[in-house]
């Protein structure tokens, strides 16, 4: 793990990624008490990917055709889970 200075990543940002992208651990040191962490972005970090933006309206399809479950106790969302 590499900790640096906000300003020495300013004035290095490309090198940093590039190295964040190899897997390296940048920690961007703000002051005393803040520090942030350098980590690229993949498919799977995106709040909202095509696919769960397909999965959702196949739910709101599902709701609109009546094709729901009602789950009102706790013994019923464990057998729901499989739990």
């Amino acid at each position: 793990m590499l900790v640096i200075s906000s300003r020495e990543f300013r004035q290095n940002q490309k090198m940093y990624f590039e190295r964040a992208d190899k897997g390296e651990q940048i920690i961007v040191q703000r002051g005393k008490d803040k520090a942030y962490a350098l980590i690229p972005v993949g498919e799977e970090d995106l709040y909202f990917t095509a696919e769960m933006v397909e999965r959702i309206k196949e739910s709101i399809k599902q709701v609109e055709e009546g094709k729901t479950k009602k789950v009102s106790t706790s013994q019923e969302i464990n057998d729901l889970l499989g739990l």
